[in-house]
């Protein structure tokens, strides 16, 4: 099976086109390599992979080796050598531009740049993760779901296969990837950490607990819970503040941001082992939410909680609406007070209601019963029926 992006494909050439920096960023392993060699042919002189010591060798001078170069010019793995920053700022900035730059790295903006001078005002980032639905196609939701969407983890050829995949990449990003990135947390104590936010998954975050079963600190857990989700391993899904005289959830929900990696560290093995699964619900909660992310491509996205129990799964900020999102793993989803009370306290223009199901049907006036498959067709088929 070969799966195309070309959706993916034609942002990123949009991108390079306008922007004197393209960062491209998203996990490792998510296919952000695949799609630089379709602009750029990996034996090109304008192709740079930090991870081959052939390409470290031609950077051994950076400014002297890129300074000719013209045309698009991509280093894949920059997190390996942050300091290359400052020598693209200088070179982006020539008048006339002789060369372009599109940079990959599996870690955020901010981790990217920890140690080197902005590049604000010439860059442009775009962001990807694994497979989406519209990708993949609604035949194989259950695959993803049990799988992850991380391309070697869902096109493996047998769930064997998968899993071993997927416990060799947390192993590797543990004890090699972070330390070569210089990134000094010890290994066993973050993979500690890792296991144990398997089981926050879908819930509101306390730092309180790990701490003392860890036997760490509160800032040193937010410092391990800040780092995966800079590596795009963990989504801090951030509580919505409205003006209300209600005392509203201030603190963020935890979800793993693939669902293949958390099956591994909850233990899960196969289908029959994901539908009995305590975490079952709220992994299918969280594919939901990253789905609908990716279908919708929202400005801004939150969840909602009041202490007197209202609440809602996902509240999305597009072009000025604001729009909510509820995920129900039943037959046949039915208004609750929680969707009346966000409706309008909040006041969104629509709520869609995701669910395994095949109808689309009206709960009430602005809240809909969406089949989880429209999350296919992107933003129409969520809001736009």
């Amino acid at each position: 099976m070969r799966i195309k992006r070309p959706v993916l494909l034609k942002r990123l050439k949009a991108a390079v086109k306008r922007s004197r920096v393209t960062v491209l960023i998203g996990p490792r392993q998510c296919g952000k390599t695949t799609l630089a060699r379709q602009l750029v042919n990996a034996e090109s002189v304008n192709y740079f992979d930090l991870e081959d010591p052939a390409s470290l060798a031609r950077l051994a001078e950076p400014a002297t080796a890129l300074r000719d170069l013209k045309g698009l010019v991509v280093i894949d793995e920059i997190q390996r050598k942050p300091e290359l920053f400052p020598i693209i700022r200088v070179l982006a900035d020539r008048t006339p531009l002789p060369a372009r730059f599109l940079v990959l790295g599996s870690a955020s903006p901010a981790l990217l740049r920890q140690s080197s001078e902005s590049l604000a005002g010439r860059i442009e980032t775009v962001a990807i993760s694994g497979f989406s639905l519209c990708e993949t196609g609604v035949n194989f939701h259950l695959r993803q779901w049990l799988r992850g969407g991380l391309p070697p983890s869902f096109l493996a050829r047998t769930e064997a296969d998968s899993l071993a995949w997927r416990k060799n990449f947390i192993q590797t990003f543990i004890e090699r990837d972070l330390h070569q990135w210089g990134i000094g947390v010890p290994p066993a104590a973050l993979m500690r950490f890792w296991a144990m936010l398997a089981h926050y998954h879908g819930q509101i975050w306390n730092a309180a607990e790990p701490a003392r079963a860890l036997g760490i600190s509160e800032p040193t857990v937010r410092t391990y819970l800040d780092l995966l989700s800079g590596i795009f391993m963990v989504r801090q899904l951030q509580p919505w503040h409205a003006s209300l005289k209600k005392r509203q959830v201030k603190a963020p929900k935890i979800y793993f941001r693939d669902t293949g990696l958390l099956h591994q560290m909850l233990g899960i093995r196969c289908e029959k082992d994901l539908f009995m699964h305590p975490k079952s619900g709220a992994s299918w909660e969280g594919c939901v939410i990253e789905e609908t992310i990716k279908a919708t491509e929202p400005d801004e996205a939150y969840y909602w909680a009041t202490h007197g129990g209202a609440e809602l799964d996902l509240l999305l900020v597009k072009n000025g609406k604001m729009l909510g999102v509820e995920c129900k793993r039943v037959d046949a989803p039915r208004l609750t007070p929680s969707m009346t009370t966000a409706l309008k306290d909040l006041g969104l223009e629509q709520i869609a209601v995701i669910y395994p199901g095949k109808k689309r049907y009206s709960l009430r006036g602005r809240v809909r019963a969406v089949p989880f498959e429209a999350l296919a067709d992107g933003m129409r088929g969520l809001f736009g029926r």
